[in-house]
């Protein structure tokens, strides 16, 4: 587990360069009906609040994890949680939401095995893990590529 968990660690350094950027670019939509950075950060931030509560908590041999809620529900739910809070804030959350989260992967057995929402396909805690380094990078790919584009401007 250890890569899949050093990619997540990695993804603190991602995100906390993203204070050095100017804050106009963080809460500006990356393309027309898209999310802005802030947002993104948000929504990476809301999963990881989602899954240290109901998912990493419960991960045991042989335990069925609750199924993952409706994404578009859940988005919106972590998004207007953060109204009011500034790109700095939420950065800041998000840093201390994924150091929670890694540590208490960090704790469990490589050997647990469970499902989710009643499937048949068993997890480890590796294999869920990679599940969300996955998703962080297609986040971080869209930020790279908007933030580029302005840079280049």
């Amino acid at each position: 587990m250890n890569k899949n968990l050093d990619q997540y660690q990695k993804s603190l350094d991602k995100i906390a360069s993203l204070k050095q950027i100017d804050e106009q670019l963080l809460v500006t939509p990356i393309k027309e009906g898209a999310w802005s950075i802030r947002e993104i950060v948000g929504h990476l931030y809301g999963w990881d609040n989602y899954n240290l509560q109901h998912m990493v908590s419960n991960m045991s041999q042989g335990a069925d994890l609750p199924g993952f809620p409706d994404h578009d529900s859940q988005n919106v739910q972590a998004l207007q949680g953060l109204q009011g809070k500034s790109v700095q804030e939420i950065i800041k959350l998000f840093i201390e939401k994924r150091q929670e989260i890694i540590g208490a992967l960090a704790q469990l057995d490589t050997k647990t095995r469970f499902t989710i929402g009643g499937g048949k396909r068993a997890f480890s805690p590796e294999s869920f893990v990679k599940i969300f380094v996955k998703h962080d990078h297609h986040h971080f790919v869209q930020i790279d590529e908007y933030l580029s584009s302005k840079v280049e401007k």
